[in-house]
């Protein structure tokens, strides 16, 4: 082999060394703690220790939206694969009952029938994952909502508990 010249370049990937040091780092990005940090800022007329506990539970909601559509997706994804399996079963019972048919008009009256049941149970499992997907859309939003209603109602709060300008504008229920 030539050795790598303007023409020919070799792309190579971090030594296997390097790959084992990388890998054991430490992040400093979520080692870091923002509460601290904040927490020691003073912005008058801001509680630094709910907005951190706010953005917490943010976060709290974020993961949950998350793990809620992740499940919703597995499911989906473990029935698909048991409609696949399904239907490989019946294309091989099926391709053996046409084999068994006598006359051309007995194996064409069978592919016919076969063909009319294996489209309405596509429709079928078609509306099934489909409310799947549905279910677990709406069990995302409901997080959400709840998350974003909850943030109004902070933002209410803290508006009217501080001594701001527009506290007036603010109505409590």
């Amino acid at each position: 082999m030539p050795p790598p010249g303007p023409s020919r370049r070799v792309l190579r990937g971090p030594a296997p060394q390097e790959s084992v040091l990388m890998a054991n780092q430490p992040d400093f990005m979520f080692d870091f703690d923002f509460s601290k940090y904040l927490g020691d800022l003073k912005v008058p007329g801001l509680d630094m220790e709910a907005l951190v506990s706010s953005q917490r539970r943010n976060l709290e909601a974020l993961t949950q939206v998350n793990k809620t559509a992740l499940d919703g997706m597995q499911a989906v994804m473990k029935r698909q694969a048991e409609i696949l399996r399904q239907l490989v079963e019946e294309a091989s019972q099926a391709a053996q009952d046409i084999v068994k048919a006598e006359t051309p008009q007995d194996k064409l009256s069978r592919q016919t029938e076969l063909t009319k049941e294996a489209f309405e149970k596509t429709v079928s499992n078609l509306r099934e994952l489909m409310e799947m997907m549905a279910k677990s859309n709406t069990e995302v939003a409901d997080v959400l909502n709840s998350r974003v209603g909850q943030i109004l109602d902070e933002a209410r709060d803290l508006v009217a508990k501080q001594q701001l300008p527009f506290k007036d504008l603010v109505k409590k229920d």
